[in-house]
This record gives structure tokens, sequence and C-alpha cells, in this order.
């Protein structure tokens, strides 16, 4: 079985994601008790989308994502690392762009979107801060970013609770759910590694292209939405 590194080099997190291709919208649901879709509504309606702006999702994986923005009537555009995760989207018939692309060297002009997102996938590129400037440069003056992660539940007794599920629980189900239940492995560390809230809105608004940084919890702080306005 693959299975990436905490250290995340990025051909480790492409064969990792691909091998985990074949079920991973439905293991995401599975894991999360099926709140994966509220998550994905939520992130679209942080993003403001109007008809006819541009948005771009990078860390789209199969689509899924890239799929409820376009509902917004923006043109959606996907991105990912994993040529495994995009084809699996194709194949699920999803009619809208996706392309293979590094979040450190997305294949776009300056400023052509008006807003970006990146759900769940951040803290998989090597480079977090050299991924938000490269997010910020594809954004036009004034465009959104919207971060959706994972991150840190507010509430101790909940907090420990939810480290026990993702450490012991989330693998062990893992590999009744998916192709690649190793990879939920490295995914549960990753998230515990993860930085809070706060301190992922300091590197966001550190990263050079980036202000007006905010966040938003959501199922009392295990996802967690942060906004930014391109300067």
């Amino acid at each position: 079985m693959t299975r990436a590194d905490l250290d995340k080099q990025p051909h480790e997190v492409a064969e990792m994601f691909d091998g985990v291709a074949q079920r991973y919208d439905l293991t995401n649901t599975v894991l999360s008790f099926g709140q994966d879709r509220g998550w994905r509504r939520a992130t679209r309606a942080a993003l403001g989308l109007r008809p006819g702006e541009r948005v771009l999702d990078v860390g789209a994986g199969t689509g899924i994502s890239t799929e409820e923005l376009s509902r917004s009537g923006a043109f959606a555009v996907g991105a990912d690392i994993s040529i495994g995760m995009l084809r699996a989207g194709r194949h699920a018939g999803r009619e809208i762009p996706l392309l293979a692309g590094d979040a450190l060297r997305l294949p776009f002009a300056d400023a052509t979107f008006d807003a970006v997102t990146i759900s769940f996938a951040l803290r998989n590129v090597v480079d977090t801060e050299g991924a938000l400037r490269e997010l910020g440069r594809v954004t036009r003056p004034g465009g959104r970013l919207v971060v959706c992660e994972f991150s840190h539940p507010l509430n101790p007794a909940f907090r420990t609770v939810y480290l026990q599920y993702l450490m012991r629980s989330l693998p062990t189900v893992a590999r009744g759910v998916s192709s690649n239940p190793e990879a939920y492995v490295y995914l549960a560390e990753s998230i515990r590694a993860w930085p809070d809230q706060a301190a992922l809105a300091a590197k966001i608004g550190a990263s050079g292209p980036w202000g007006r940084v905010g966040w938003r919890n959501l199922t009392g702080g295990i996802v967690v939405l942060h906004r930014a306005t391109r300067v």
C-alpha cells in the first residue's frame, strides 16, 4: 500500500491519492458521517461566487468540489496533482474542466481568476506559504480566497474524542471502505499536525498577496473556512 510521509514529497502525495481515487468520494462521505456535502456547500457560499465569474479549485481531486462550485453559475475549473483522481472524476461523468496542476506551479496566467479555493489539500503541499503565494498570483486584485481545511475543535473534551476517532477509529473504518486504507494513516497524522485556526490565519496573512484574513468554524472546529482578499 502507498502512503505519503509528513515531509509531503509531491510524487509520494500524488501516488498515494492515485491509490485512493477509485473510492475516494465514498470514503470521505463515510468517514465524515455525511458532513462533507455541507462543507462543500459552505465553501461555495463563503466564496460569494456570481454568474460569469471564474473560480479555480486547487486540489480538486475527482472534481466533486469543483462541481459544487459550478452550481453558483460561475465558470469553475479544477486542478489536481493526482492523475488518478482526475481520471476518477472523468469516469464519474463530471462535465467540468479538470486539469493536472501542482499547487506550487499552477498552469495559469497571472490574475486569471476572480476567486480561488483549496479544500482539504493545502496541508498536503510541501510548501504552504509557496502555495498561498501561487494562489495569489493567479487571482485578480480584489479576488477572494477560501481555504477549507481540517483544524482544531474548540471544545477540549470534544477535541479529545475527535483525536481518538482520528488516530484510532478512522484508519479502521477506512479498511472497510477505501481502496488504500494505509493512506488514511497519513491523512490522520497530517490533520493532527496541522496548525490551528489562528496559526493558519497568520500564515495566510504573512504569505504576501492576501489581506483581510478571517475564519469561520464548521462542525465545532473540525473543519474551518479561512477567507482572504487579494491585495
